[in-house]
């Protein structure tokens, strides 16, 4: 499978921003799926985890409640809304798929397939 991120940009803080992870060669929904970020000199971090079917979400702390994952997969979508971004938001964001039936993953090496980052800048 194939992963695009897109829907990064600049934004001001306390503003929102909604990324998309499109899938392409095969269907997502064998997939669960996570989205991950690294800032510029730090490393990779979890960010949230959607199960194949939607039914299971997890997030890290640093979220708050500020984030919201979900996914379509009859558009072979998945999507993270994020609201009230901060400036340490700013990051390449990444979106990943694994291959699993059930459950979600925080942890970057249980993942098979990545996208490219697609860039968030949040300004003070």
């Amino acid at each position: 499978v194939q992963l695009q991120a897109s829907g990064g940009g600049l934004v001001q803080a306390g503003g929102s921003l909604r990324l998309s992870c499109a899938a392409s060669g095969r269907a997502i929904s064998a997939y669960a799926m996570g989205w991950f970020r690294q800032a510029p000199g730090k490393e990779r971090e979890f960010v949230g985890a959607i199960s194949r079917l939607g039914s299971t979400t997890a997030y890290a702390d640093f979220v708050g409640g500020r984030f919201y994952i979900s996914r379509d997969n009859a558009k072979n979508t998945v999507y993270l809304q994020m609201n009230s971004l901060k400036p340490e938001d700013t990051a390449n964001y990444y979106c990943a798929a694994r291959t699993v039936r059930i459950g979600v993953s925080r942890r970057d090496v249980d993942y098979d397939y990545w996208g490219q980052g697609t860039l968030v800048t949040v300004s003070s």
